[in-house]
């Protein structure tokens, strides 16, 4: 085993001391094939020593850029140290990408080597090859698929650890210069942006911004290297880096990889995960699965099930910040955690939680509320993949459903005149890879980074996220129009998988919606509701009243709000088709590209303000099967009922 460095400040140096210090503790863990494989600091340092020997082989050197393709899975962890541990630069991509989205980032990052999980990743490889003429070398994990592979390009992961074997023999300590020459301030890795309004850029983070912000984040909550984690989110995705990764090196906790996305809740009960991060977009999944399964269970089941998550709104979250709550509400949330909370935070697998983080888009009050009553520490936490997620936290006592907490240790914040966030962190990225003016575009000459979001401070300093600066507008009578709040009210309800609002220079607000499949299928099955399909379900005139009745209370909430009042929604279209990554409609972290929606749905878009009944549309769309098609739909537009301002009446 190499010698740790004195000073560890890169990733590398941090495995080498957890080595030293614990080597025979387990770091990794993933489950395979129903059964739980561990591997000990020692091994996980042994693993990137003998990999990094066969990059060597390779030709990989420090600076280049190694690509990494794949779920969660301790190989491609391995990967990414092996490139660090040389002085390279890992550039994982999202595992559901398809090819074409891949070849500008191939390409952009000029990358030789690509380390991928499986046979469907490795096609994809394949297919951009002739657009990626510098890609001269794919290994593979798992081998089943490639039986009949004849190709140069391609190499196993046990071949490749083979050929490093042999050429780390006589060669112990080869690693050891190459991991001293590492310092905070090189490359640690790059992160592609999602490409909302462009192309993606390579978003250039040092091994600093990372392993800074991890230990803030560490010491803040008092992370200890006994804690359990669960690696589940995309490997190109800030949060999982930052979380799983950073932290894990920085605190010396273990991570474990889940079997398929398919289990991820099966493991999470196994693992009993003590510290837990996750987007909105998962903790709306759950909460849709927690519901579908109440309204299947009997009828004293279910007024038991609505009478103490009553309970649990009114005082779950006072208890939680250890705030005055009266004997008799003690008395019955003791008695709800018994029978409902309990046994919930255990379906879920949150048992053990002693804290939980939210991030990557704003969440609706409403589902943030849900979990904190039932005695989950979630707290939200804002920040980009330019700022290593580190901009403000909500610190634990002081958590608020509507706002993000002030900014923590180390960072500035101010506010320009025209509500955008401006900031300075130790987080704060190096450059845009190889795009010098679109760094100067968001880093100005004295450090500030422009967030392009909008927000204010409230009374006690905490930030308030309003929207994205640029979709922050005004209706035509000057009322405040912000798109995505409207959307998170609307995504709360089960029903609601995706929300898209407008209203920006228009005369009223509205939105195009589409359904969950799973939450509604289930409810219409258990009315005897008859219908073929994703298309035919929405179009039933029994979903349409069901999506309106949300609509409804959203715009009741929103009459009790001063300044969204005037943006209640008045039309809305159940959409035909889900909003799909794969059609352009989403980025792979599922936020919404409302221009290309605005420009793809035109003529609903023209229905929903002209007063007309239904509308056709016609739009292109990609089949699970990979084929593209034109799907041609009528579409009801449907009114929903508004409030008076500052009524508190609630739609029944």
């Amino acid at each position: 085993m190499a010698t740790a460095p004195a000073v560890a400040d890169t990733f590398p140096k941090l495995l080498l001391a957890h080595a030293r210090k614990r080597g025979g503790s387990p770091a990794l863990r993933e489950k395979d094939l129903g059964i739980w494989q561990s591997w000990s600091w020692a091994e996980v340092a042994e693993e990137v020593r003998l990999l990094a020997a066969a990059l060597v082989a390779r030709g990989f050197k420090r600076g280049m850029h190694l690509a990494v393709i794949g779920d969660n899975r301790p190989r491609l962890y391995f990967a990414q140290l092996a490139a660090q541990s040389l002085g390279g630069i890992p550039v994982p991509f999202y595992q559901d990408a398809p090819a074409p989205e891949m070849t500008y980032v191939f390409q952009n990052a000029g990358i030789e080597i690509a380390i991928v999980e499986d046979q469907e990743q490795a096609d994809k490889l394949f297919e951009i090859l002739p657009q990626c003429p510098k890609l001269r070398l794919i290994a593979y994990d798992d081998p089943r698929g490639f039986r009949h592979y004849h190709r140069d390009e391609l190499v196993s992961y046990e071949a490749l650890r083979a050929e490093g074997d042999g050429f780390a023999k006589g060669r112990a300590d080869f690693l050891d210069e190459h991991v001293e020459a590492g310092k905070g301030a090189d490359t640690a890795i790059m992160l592609y942006t999602s490409g909302t309004t462009g192309m993606p850029k390579g978003v250039v983070l040092s091994h600093d911004n990372l392993i800074l912000t991890g230990r803030a984040y560490a010491e803040l909550e008092g992370l200890r290297d006994d804690e359990e984690v669960l690696a589940y989110l995309p490997m190109a995705w800030i949060g999982q880096n930052l979380f799983s990764y950073a932290q894990w090196l920085v605190t010396g906790f273990r991570i474990n990889c889940p079997e398929s996305a398919d289990t991820v809740i099966t493991d999470m009960r196994e693992i009993g995960p003590t510290y837990y991060f996750a987007p909105p977009r998962v903790l709306e999944a759950l909460l849709t699965q927690v519901t579908i399964r109440m309204e299947d269970a009997g009828r004293v089941k279910r007024w038991l099930y609505r009478y103490f998550m009553g309970v649990a709104r009114t005082v779950g979250s006072r208890l939680l910040d250890g705030k005055p709550v009266s004997f008799p509400d003690r008395a019955r949330y003791a008695l709800g955690q018994a029978l409902i909370y309990g046994p919930l935070r255990n379906t879920l697998g949150m048992t053990r939680i002693r804290v939980a983080y939210t991030a990557g888009e704003a969440i609706g009050p409403d589902l943030f509320v849900f979990y904190r009553s039932l005695g989950i520490n979630l707290k939200q936490i804002y920040g980009q993949t330019e700022t290593c997620v580190m901009v403000c936290v909500q610190p634990n006592g002081q958590v608020k459903p509507d706002t993000v907490g002030p900014p923590m240790k180390g960072v500035e914040v101010k506010l320009l005149d025209n509500g955008e966030i401006v900031l300075r962190s130790p987080g704060l990225f190096v450059e845009y890879h190889q795009n010098p003016e679109a760094t100067r575009e968001v880093k100005d000459a004295d450090g500030w980074y422009h967030t392009g979001d909008a927000g204010y401070f409230d009374d006690d300093g905490h930030l308030k996220i309003i929207d994205r600066a640029k979709d922050v507008g005004k209706l035509q009578d000057g009322t405040l129009f912000a798109p995505k709040y409207l959307e998170n009210k609307l995504k709360f309800f089960t029903s609601i998988k995706e929300a898209v609002a407008f209203g920006d220079g228009r005369p009223e607000a509205t939105a195009m919606v589409n359904i969950d499949m799973q939450a509604v299928g289930d409810w219409a099955e258990r009315r005897g509701i008859a219908y073929a399909g994703y298309q035919d379900l929405a179009a039933k005139p029994q979903v349409c009243e069901l999506i309106r009745e949300c609509v409804e209370k959203v715009n009741a909430d929103l009459a009790a709000d001063p300044k969204l009042a005037g943006s209640q929604i008045h039309r809305f279209v159940v959409l035909h088709k889900e909003l799909d990554a794969d059609d352009g409609e989403l980025t792979r972290t599922r936020k919404v590209r409302r221009r290309f929606i605005a420009e793809k749905y035109e003529s609903v878009i023209h229905a929903l303000y002209t007063g007309a009944d239904h509308c056709w549309v016609e739009a292109a769309m990609r089949f699970e099967d990979g084929r593209t098609g034109t799907v041609r739909a009528q579409l009801g537009v449907h009114a929903a009922k508004t409030f008076p301002p500052a009524a508190a009446v609630r739609a029944a």
